[in-house]
């Protein structure tokens, strides 16, 4: 039995190539894109063999959470847009399904990595802070565009100088509004990888546990970890929606 230091430091260390800034984590870049692929391929086959008159199984569940994203974009956002209901949807069932990663036992694809030669692997994405902050860096670029393209980049400039003290003050308006919307998209990122990298942490340690014991805890964390996994996939998507829903608001400014 390894030293419970070492054995939770080799399981929070990423399968990693190159150094410094040109570095890549490995397992959270192909499990990203696995369950990415794995999105795609199941709307491809349900596509594929949609029955309106008599849908059952996979299309079933599909249409109730395609019906409850589409709930919360109309309850947010007021301007009719085509990208925002599958960017929603598509937000909502990857970090899901990322989040879930984090419901396998903790020894099994490092375990399996193993196998194959590999150190160290481990299985959450969103547990890794270049994932969250990733996406949350792509939302608040999609959140520029939006500003621009529906308030015009003079207007949406102009923001900057005058909010929230008034032309007169427009150094501290600048200041100010660069890190609330700064804050963004850090927020929106760390919150998530705080979320999953904690329970993460409370794996390994019940995985510490001896093994007749450890199953009532892992048990227990486990379905409550479940509703954490959901509402981390519903926060990101409802935060998303809102932020582009600020940015497609009429009036002008950066807010």
């Amino acid at each position: 039995m390894k030293h419970p230091i070492t054995y939770m430091t080799e399981h929070l260390k990423n399968l990693t190539v190159g150094h410094g800034f040109w570095s890549f984590q490995l397992d959270t870049i192909g499990i990203s894109w696995a369950l990415g692929a794995l999105i795609v391929a199941t709307g491809w086959w349900v596509g594929r063999r949609l029955d309106e008159d008599h849908p059952a199984g996979l299309q079933n569940g599909l249409e109730a959470v395609v019906e409850f994203v589409d709930d919360q974009i109309q309850g947010i956002f007021a301007v009719k847009d085509p990208l925002i209901g599958p960017l929603a949807l598509t937000v909502f069932v990857w970090v899901f399904l990322m989040n879930m990663m984090d419901e396998l036992p903790v020894d099994l694809l490092p375990t399996v990595a193993g196998w194959f030669g590999i150190r160290h692997f481990r299985s959450t994405p969103t547990a890794d802070p270049y994932t969250t902050l990733g996406m949350a860096l792509c939302v608040f670029l999609l959140t520029l565009a939006y500003n621009v393209r529906h308030k015009g980049l003079l207007a949406y400039l102009k923001g900057y100088l005058v909010h929230p003290f008034g032309p007169y003050l427009f150094p501290f308006n600048i200041l100010m509004s660069v890190v609330e919307e700064l804050a963004k998209p850090l927020s929106l990122g760390l919150r998530l990888f705080g979320n999953m990298f904690a329970g993460e942490l409370v794996f390994l340690l019940i995985a510490l546990l001896p093994w007749w014991f450890a199953w009532i805890p892992g048990t227990a964390w486990g379905i409550f970890h479940l509703l954490i996994i959901t509402l981390q996939a519903f926060i990101f998507m409802i935060l998303t929606i809102m932020y582009l829903a600020m940015a497609a608001a009429e009036e002008g400014g950066a807010h």
